[in-house]
C-alpha cells in the first residue's frame, strides 16, 4: 500500500511538471502572438484553486491530475465580438497558429535538455556494463569469450553504463542483427575478490555481429539485457546470514547472524539462489535446515511465511539477507560533468532518446515491435516511484525521458493531438485555404479511435491482461 501511495505521488508530481511545461509552451507563444487566453489549467474536472491575472487569464489547478489545457479565444467554438476579433486564435496567420501549436512539444524537448543538464551537474552514480558470461544458445552466445568483459559499444554507439546499454539494446528490437563491441577484462577475478585496488585491465576491443533471428523478448518476464543472453556481473553471495528481520521466520527458527547454511531437507546447498528457490516454493511448509555455527553443525526447523506476489502466485519468504561481497569501486562510474559539458551531454541524450522513441513508434506501426511493449499509467507510475527512490538526479532523468516521449507523442499526425493540428495547418499553408470542417471532424473521430485503442492496450499491458 505504501509503495502504491509513493508511486502515485511521484507520478502526479512528474505528470504535473510535464503538463505545466507543455501547456506553458502553448501559452507563452500565444501571448507573444497577441492571442487572448481564457484559462491555463493543470488537471481536469472540479477547480481546486484559481487566480486571474491582469490580462484576464484564469490560472487553475483542477482535481484530476491527468493532463491540462490552454483555452484561447477562438471563433470556431464561441461568439467573438468584433472588437476582440484581432485577439482570436483562428484569426491569426497560419504560421502564427503553427508556432502556437508546435510550442507545446518544443517545450517538452527543452525541458528534457534542462532536466538532463541538471542531472549531469548533480551527478548520477551508475555501474559499468560488465558481463560475467553469456548464456548458451542465446543471441549473444556468438561472443566466444571465456573471460568476463565490458560492453563498450552497440552499433558503434558508445555505452558506459547499464542504462545506456539498455537503451541501445531496446533500439535493436525489430532489427535483423547488430554490432556488439566488447573489451575483455584480464584482472576481474582478483578485483571481485576484493584483493586488488588496481584499475580494470582490458584487452583489445572485439566486435561481433549478433543475429536477432531467433530472439524472443517478453518485457513482462525479463529485461532486454537478460533476454539476449547477457549474464551481468554481480558480487559473490555467500550462504551466510548477514541480517535477520525482527519477527521473521528466520528469527523464529533460531537463526542468528553469522550462521552458515549447509543443507535443506537433506539436500546440500551449492549457492544462494538454490536456497532462495527452495524458500519461495515452501510457503507455510516446515523445512529441516542444517547450519554451521561457531564450528559445529546444528539442525533448525524453518517454516517460511507466505505472501502473494501477483496473479495469485504465493511465495515463501523468511526475512533473511545473506553476506555479499562489496561491489568493486572499479566497476562503478560517476556521470558528473561541468556546467557547459552537461549542456552538451543533455542535448546529446535528448537527441538519442528522440531517435529511439521515433524508431519505436515506427516499429509499432509496421508490426516489427509488439504492442505488448507499450506501457500505461501504472507502468509509468512505477517508474516514477523507483526513480524517486534513487534521488533527485534519477528523478530528473525520468522526467526527461517521459518529456521526450510526450513531445514526440504529441507530434504524431492524429487530429486530436498537436501533430494533427499541425498537419492541417501545413496543408493550409501549402494550399492557401483551410481544411474543410467536415474533413477535420472525420479526422478527429479517427484520431480518437486510434488513440483510445493504444491507450487501452497500454493499460491492459499494465495489468498483464495481454
Amino acid at each position: 500500500m505504501l509503495d502504491f501511495i509513493w508511486n502515485t505521488a511521484a507520478f502526479i508530481i512528474a505528470l504535473s511538471i510535464l503538463v505545466a511545461i507543455h501547456e506553458y509552451g502553448h501559452f507563452w507563444v500565444a501571448r507573444r502572438c497577441n492571442v487572448k487566453v481564457h484559462r491555463f489549467s493543470i488537471g481536469f474536472g472540479k477547480v481546486l484553486f484559481k487566480k486571474t491575472d491582469k490580462h484576464g487569464t484564469e490560472f487553475a489547478i483542477a482535481a484530476i491530475p491527468l493532463g491540462g489545457y490552454v483555452k484561447m479565444l477562438d471563433g470556431r467554438v464561441e461568439e467573438v465580438p468584433e472588437e476582440l476579433q484581432q485577439f482570436a486564435f483562428d484569426k491569426k496567420t497560419v504560421w502564427q497558429r503553427i508556432a502556437i501549436v508546435a510550442a507545446g512539444p518544443i517545450a517538452n524537448f527543452l525541458l528534457a535538455i534542462i532536466a538532463f543538464w541538471l542531472m549531469y551537474m548533480i551527478g548520477v552514480n551508475s555501474a559499468k556494463p560488465i558481463i560475467s558470461q553469456v548464456a548458451e544458445y542465446s543471441p549473444v552466445s556468438v561472443v566466444h569469450q571465456q573471460k568476463a568483459f565490458q560492453v563498450s559499444a552497440v552499433n558503434g554507439q558508445s555505452v558506459n553504463d547499464w542504462e545506456a546499454l539498455n537503451l541501445a539494446l531496446v533500439a535493436q528490437i525489430g532489427e535483423a542483427d547488430f554490432e556488439l563491441t566488447i573489451d575483455p577484462l584480464t584482472n576481474i577475478d582478483s578485483i571481485s575478490k576484493n584483493k586488488s585496488n588496481l584499475p580494470l585491465v582490458t584487452e583489445p576491443s572485439q566486435t561481433y555481429t549478433v543475429s536477432l533471428a531467433d530472439w524472443k523478448f517478453d518485457p513482462k518476464k525479463e529485461s532486454v539485457i537478460t533476454s539476449l543472453g547477457f549474464i551481468p556481473y554481480s558480487p559473490k553471495v555467500h550462504l551466510i546470514a548477514n541480517t535477520i528481520a525482527d519477527n521473521s521466520a528466520s528469527q523464529r527458527s533460531g537463526l542468528t547472524v553469522g550462521d552458515k547454511l549447509l543443507a535443506v531437507n537433506g539436500v546440500a546447498l551449492q549457492d544462494w539462489q538454490q536456497f532462495v528457490q527452495v524458500i519461495q516454493e515452501s510457503a507455510n511448509k516446515a523445512l529441516k535446515l542444517v547450519i554451521e555455527r561457531q564450528g559445529s553443525q546444528k539442525i533448525l526447523m524453518l517454516t517460511p511465511d507466505a505472501r502473494e506476489v501477483g496473479n495469485g502466485v504465493i511465495q515463501g519468504y523468511i526475512g533473511l539477507a545473506p553476506k555479499v561481497n562489496t561491489y568493486p569501486e572499479q566497476f562503478r562510474v560517476s556521470l558528473q560533468y561541468g556546467v557547459f559539458e552537461s549542456v552538451s551531454k543533455g542535448v546529446d541524450k535528448t537527441w538519442q532518446l528522440t531517435k529511439l522513441t521515433f524508431s519505436t513508434l515506427v516499429k509499432l506501426v509496421s508490426g516489427e515491435m509488439s504492442v505488448k511493449n507499450l506501457s500505461g499509467p501504472v507502468g509509468i507510475a512505477k517508474g516514477a516511484g523507483m526513480s524517486a527512490d534513487y534521488g533527485i538526479a534519477s528523478f530528473l532523468g525520468f522526467i526527461a525521458l517521459i518529456s521526450v516521449n510526450l513531445g514526440i507523442m504529441n507530434l504524431i499526425p492524429l487530429p486530436v493531438l498537436d501533430g494533427g493540428h499541425l498537419m492541417y495547418y501545413f496543408i493550409e499553408a501549402i494550399t492557401g485555404k483551410p481544411v474543410s470542417e467536415r474533413i477535420q471532424e472525420f479526422g478527429f473521430k479517427i484520431g480518437i479511435a486510434v488513440l483510445m485503442t493504444f491507450m487501452s492496450i497500454a493499460i491492459l499491458n499494465d495489468f498483464n491482461l495481454l
